[in-house]
């Protein structure tokens, strides 16, 4: 079975609130690689060019930590989300 064919298995039980967020921005400003966005599995990150900042869409995550496990500037404040809200996985 395929990665994306796993993923369509995973449902969410979305939050209004986010359980991720950037620390600072200037410091997200400075980074030229930007390994958030390259390394999330779910494709949560992404880079707002014309302001120069760095987004997330916290619905779709997949709770794994890798963002902010491979920010190097641990500028990731990230939590699991709370209690009946987040990622339900099917199937192991």
């Amino acid at each position: 079975m395929k990665l994306e064919d796993k993923l369509f298995l995973v449902t969410f039980n979305a939050d209004n609130q986010s359980h991720i967020s950037v620390k600072d921005q200037a410091i997200c400003a400075q980074c030229r690689e930007k390994p958030c966005i390259n390394g999330c599995p779910a494709d949560c990150w992404e880079h707002e060019k014309e302001k120069n900042e760095v987004l997330v869409s916290f619905e779709g995550c997949l709770e794994c930590g890798t963002c902010r496990i491979i920010c190097p500037h641990g500028n990731i404040d990230w939590k699991y989300p709370r209690g009946g809200f987040g990622v339900k996985y099917k199937f192991g």
